[in-house]
C-alpha cells in the first residue's frame, strides 16, 4: 500500500511577498486618512460640516471602486497589471496631496479634488486583486488558506498601525509625502519580484492576463 502523503503545513514565499506589498499600500492610505481631516480644516480651512462629508464621500467611494476593479482585471487586465495600475494611480494621488498641502488654501482645494479621484480609482484597481491571489498561490481545498488569509491580514493591521504614528508626527505636506513613499515602496517592490514570487506550488504564474483578450488585442 502507498503511504499517503502528509499535508504541507509551510507556506510559498508569494504569501509574504503579498504581505509585504500590501503592508506598504496600507500604510499608505491609512497613513493619509489620519490626517485628511484636520489638513481640510487647517489647511484649506473648509468647515467641520464640510470637511466631514468628503471624508466620508471619499471613503464610501474608496470601497465602492474594487466592484469596477475586479470586473476589468477578471475580463481583461489580470491582477497583476491592475495591481501596477491601482499603485501608480495611488501614488500619483498621494503626491498630489503633498502638492496640495504645499500650496494651501488658494488652489489647493482643486488638486485635492484631483488627487482623491486618483486614489480612489487606484484604490478600485489593487486593493481586490491583491487579495485574490493570496487564494491562487495554494492548490484548491487546501487547508492552509485560512492561516494564509490571516498572515495576509496582519501585514494589512501592521501598516495600519503605524501609520498614524508617522504620518501624523509631521507637516502636513510631509505626511502625505510618506505616504506616498509608502505606496511607491509597495508598487516597486511587486513589479521586481512578481515573477520570481507569484508562483503557485503548481508552478503556474498567478495574476496573468486574460489570453483571449491578449490574443484580440495585440496578436
Amino acid at each position: 500500500m502507498e503511504q499517503a502523503t502528509a499535508p504541507k503545513t509551510g507556506h510559498p514565499k508569494g504569501l509574504y511577498f503579498l504581505f509585504f506589498t500590501e503592508m506598504w499600500e496600507r500604510f499608505s492610505y491609512y497613513g493619509m486618512r489620519a490626517i485628511f481631516i484636520l489638513f481640510m480644516t487647517k489647511v484649506l480651512l473648509m468647515k467641520d460640516n464640510e470637511a466631514s462629508e468628503i471624508y466620508g464621500s471619499y471613503t464610501g467611494l474608496v470601497y465602492l471602486t474594487p466592484l469596477l476593479g475586479g470586473y476589468l482585471c477578471d475580463k481583461y487586465l489580470g491582477n497583476r497589471r491592475s495591481i501596477i495600475i491601482g499603485g501608480l494611480l495611488m501614488a500619483l494621488g498621494q503626491f498630489l496631496m503633498f502638492l496640495s498641502a504645499s500650496v494651501g488654501a488658494e488652489g489647493g482645494v482643486s488638486i485635492m479634488w484631483a488627487a482623491l479621484t486618483a486614489i480612489i480609482i487606484g484604490n478600485g484597481f489593487f486593493k481586490p486583486n491583491i487579495s485574490t491571489m493570496v487564494g491562487q498561490l495554494y492548490p484548491a481545498g487546501d487547508r492552509r488558506i485560512d492561516s494564509a488569509f490571516t498572515i495576509f491580514y496582519m501585514g494589512i493591521n501592521l501598516g495600519a498601525f503605524f501609520s498614524p504614528l508617522v504620518c501624523s508626527s509631521m507637516d502636513y505636506k510631509w505626511g502625505f509625502m510618506a505616504a506616498c513613499i509608502g505606496m511607491l515602496a509597495s508598487l516597486l517592490f511587486f513589479i521586481v519580484f512578481q515573477k520570481k514570487y507569484l508562483i503557485s506550488e503548481e508552478g503556474k504564474e498567478i495574476g496573468l492576463p486574460v489570453k483571449n483578450w491578449i490574443s484580440k488585442t495585440y496578436l
